[in-house]
């Protein structure tokens, strides 16, 4: 199977390398260093799972100038899908398929948004890892592991071919969700609760599952997100929040989410593929949010500020 990764950073990268490894005739769309080093040296991995090094069949920052794919992995920032998304047009099939790995749930509207209806999966992954030098991607815990399925639901020979081609991957745990909406919303009900506390108050994980006012705001944050889930027809409910909460709880105590730090450091984050669309969403809806219009508010000043 032809498959590109479109954005080879930390995440697309490692999950791209690992297909290559697996047999995938792997595209690398890219720029910079990590491109140069990539075409000079391949693609390196440095993983808990077990190093490797792969030769992309392809390494360019021109997704126009080689041969269409089957499938595409968009690996880039939550703020970058749109126009990423685009970019892919002269890159893929008919009837070809972009997989977001982003956090977040409107990736697969903005895809087919830039691409016409039906070239988008549902997606979401797993993985801590980090590009720690031009053309090498770090993977240094939790199991790397992706998710994706046909929107509308069931299978399809499209995700059945990607999904045969992740089971030829090594280090990597791929599953075909017949329900893919249904999992992307319970991983943002995770990452944007957690980073709505942790970003508004500055505490890491630790600090939010002791200390009461923070773990209270957490359980509320994560009701206004089920309330907007059920309003667009996923079905969240109180197991999901206690199998959240159980999580969270067993985390690692000084555990931030990259929005807080990104925040903390005054780059660009996902604050509003997160906390930004429970409130456009639930604005849709009719849906009250009243924690995470507070918080939205908020950390938006320091930007309006400036």
């Amino acid at each position: 199977m032809r498959i590109a990764v479109m954005g080879a950073g930390a995440v697309g990268g490692y999950f791209g390398a690992r297909l290559a490894q697996g047999g995938a005739e792997l595209v690398v769309v890219a720029r910079g260093e990590h491109l140069a080093a990539i075409r000079r040296d391949g693609l390196r991995i440095r993983s808990v799972a077990g190093d490797a090094l792969v030769r992309p069949a392809e390494a360019t920052d021109d997704p126009a100038s080689v041969a269409p794919v089957e499938a595409a992995l968009l690996g880039v920032k939550s703020w970058q899908v749109a126009a990423a998304a685009a970019a892919l047009a002269p890159l893929l099939l008919p009837g070809g398929c972009v997989v977001p790995l982003q956090n977040g749930v409107e990736a697969p509207e903005q895809i087919d948004r830039a691409l016409g209806r039906g070239h988008a999966l549902g997606g979401f992954c797993r993985i801590l890892s980090r590009v720690s030098a031009p053309g090498e991607i770090s993977h240094t815990g939790i199991e790397p592991y992706v998710a994706f399925g046909e929107l509308a639901g069931g299978g399809s020979p499209r995700t059945l071919r990607l999904l045969d081609a992740f089971a030829h991957a090594p280090g990597v745990r791929a599953e075909l969700l017949s329900d893919i909406r249904f999992g992307m919303w319970r991983k943002f009900l995770l990452i944007t609760a957690w980073g709505a506390v942790g970003a508004s108050s500055g505490a890491s994980i630790g600090e939010v599952r002791t200390r009461p006012e923070l773990r209270e705001q957490l359980v509320h944050a994560m009701g206004e997100i089920v309330g907007v889930a059920l309003a667009r027809g996923v079905a969240l409910g109180e197991d999901d929040v206690g199998d959240t909460l159980a999580f969270l709880d067993a985390a690692p105590p000084e555990a931030t989410t990259s929005m807080q730090r990104d925040l903390a450091a005054g780059r660009a984050s996902e604050l509003d593929a997160q906390v930004g669309a429970v409130v456009r969403l639930a604005r849709e809806h009719g849906v009250e949010v009243p924690y995470h219009t507070a918080v939205l508010r908020a950390l938006q000043q320091p930007a309006h500020a400036g």
